[in-house]
């Protein structure tokens, strides 16, 4: 039976060793260990990942002068995108495991926010404890005034917090030069307004998804990479074309007909954007991925489907309302799109479903001829 073997893990989420130091993870045994510490010590004696790391050495000195088992090592991730951090994490941490052959883990970290990678770290290893070292800070003035400004001196913090602030104050000061402060209080209410939204919605965490997959295809040699930036222009070109739709039916009072003006303007684009997306996508898969294309097939069926409905509703909303000048399909036309709309786009998701149906019932007997083949 194979000695279990305990390993003190320290976890630096934000790789401060790696920005700082200069010191790529992991780093494995006592001596690498104490090394690095000392190194970020020198580097930055402020950071908190240093007594972290040192905690880690004094558990490592414990549990060796028991007698026990022990392996010890530091794994870092990135430090400005934690989502490619945790990834580095796990493939750290598989190296770890496979030279140090551990059976069970101490997880030692300086915050919360190293917490957050404990569930990659036990579905690779189990966990029998969690250390949180904890700096202590006097509570005064001056300690919340040395937490305030280690915070903003994060670069993580400081693009949250200082950009829009600064951006706020620049679009004020820009409006009151020009005479026009009450134009400059509207525009910075109107922009912390899109900003929170923005990071409320999580859609700034979908703009990092879409630069991600673009790098990502770039550097793998993906059709998708060619798909996505024709898909980005297509809806620039769509945001453009609904804007001049605005314009051209625009009607004082009513925020659901200027919508719907956009949309009429706009929708065609971004159904082209949606299609030639989606298509790159399968292409991808296809050549590289043919047993998953399933799961992606109806996607463009499903984007027709909607836009067509969209558009349809889009055309009569407006042309029902009498109240916009020039448009031009009537109301009885417009009854006629749509319902031409609805039926048109039910069967188009209708036709998706059946196709990815079929497409799987395909798959799976080409597994079992292959397997009974084999057998």
């Amino acid at each position: 039976m194979a000695k279990e073997r305990t390993l003190v893990l320290c976890v630096d989420r934000d790789d401060d060793l790696g920005f700082k130091a200069g010191i790529e993870g992991p780093i494995m045994g006592r001596e690498a260990c104490l090394h690095a510490a000392t190194s970020l010590a020198l580097a930055d004696p402020e950071d908190s990942d240093i007594n972290a790391f040192f905690e880690t050495i004094k558990i490592y000195d414990e549990l060796a002068a028991r007698g026990e088992e022990v392996a010890i090592a530091i794994i870092c991730g990135n430090h400005m995108n934690l989502i490619e951090g945790d990834r580095r994490v796990a493939n750290g941490l598989d190296t770890v495991l496979k030279v140090t052959d551990a059976t069970s883990c101490i997880v030692v970290t300086d915050g919360a926010e190293d917490e957050y990678v404990m569930p990659v770290i036990q579905s690779r290893v189990p966990v029998g404890s969690v250390r949180r070292v904890v700096v202590n800070q006097m509570p005064n003035l001056e300690g919340t005034y040395y937490i305030l400004r280690r915070l903003l001196d994060d670069p993580k913090v400081s693009r949250i917090v200082l950009v829009p602030i600064g951006l706020a104050m620049l679009l004020y000061a820009l409006g009151y030069l020009l005479g026009y402060p009450e134009v400059g209080i509207i525009v910075v209410v109107g922009v912390i307004g899109i900003y929170l939204l923005f990071k409320g919605l999580g859609i700034d965490e979908f703009f990092g998804y879409l630069v991600n997959s673009l790098k990502t295809s770039l550097h793998g040699g993906r059709f998708t990479f060619v798909s996505y930036i024709a898909a980005i222009l297509l809806c620039i070109v769509g945001v453009i074309m609904g804007l001049l739709s605005l314009l051209e039916y625009y009607v004082p009072f009513g925020i659901v007909i200027q919508v719907i003006s956009f949309i009429y303007g706009a929708v065609a684009w971004f159904i082209a954007a949606g299609l030639v997306a989606s298509v790159g996508k399968i292409i991808d898969i296809f050549l590289n991925e043919r047993e998953t294309i399933q799961r992606v097939i109806a996607l463009p069926f499903f984007i027709l489907a909607i836009g067509v409905i969209a558009y349809g509703a889009s055309v009569y909303i407006l042309s029902i309302s009498s109240d916009i000048p020039g448009f031009p399909i009537s109301s009885a036309d417009g009854v006629v799109y749509i319902v031409i709309s609805i039926i048109g786009g039910l069967f188009c998701a209708f036709f998706g479903v059946y196709f990815q149906s079929f497409l799987g019932r395909v798959l799976r007997e080409g597994e079992l001829a292959a397997l009974k083949k084999e057998a």
